[in-house]
């Protein structure tokens, strides 16, 4: 199993009444995907040939993170289609969930400029996180 992706809260992160920025947690999730994907695919992987294009995003917020919460996402496989795939989010802090999202990733070939299928060492990394 893999750990959880540790977000460390930044000043920068939060608006005006003292709370991380509605706008950020999208960022968090971005870190979390990389986080992920490192462990599943590894460092090596060629992302040129064989990436991934963010088409969806979504967001519900429960609670709001402050400057000096510990939040960790974990990250799990929603489903995995021919060229696509969808990953479910849960933000928690000490175990509470504060935040849940979706997204949804097309894979591409970037020298190509073309979406190609779910390559299989990817799909099986992500039936991991099922």
């Amino acid at each position: 199993m893999i750990s959880p992706a540790k977000i460390q809260v930044r000043f920068a992160d939060l608006d005006v009444l003292g709370h991380v920025n509605n706008t950020v947690y999208f960022s968090y999730f971005e870190m979390t995907r990389v986080h992920y994907f490192q462990e599943l695919l590894g460092k090596q992987w060629d992302w040129n040939k064989f990436g991934v294009v963010l088409v969806r995003n979504e967001i519900d917020y429960k609670r709001s993170v402050l400057l000096y919460d510990e939040p960790e996402i974990h990250m799990f496989t929603e489903f995995i289609g021919s060229k696509s795939f969808g990953f479910r989010y849960e933000l928690k802090v000490n175990d509470e969930i504060y935040a849940e999202g979706k997204s949804v990733m097309v894979c591409s070939d970037a020298t190509s400029q073309s979406t190609i299928p779910v390559p299989e060492t990817m799909r099986l990394a992500l039936e991991k996180l099922m």
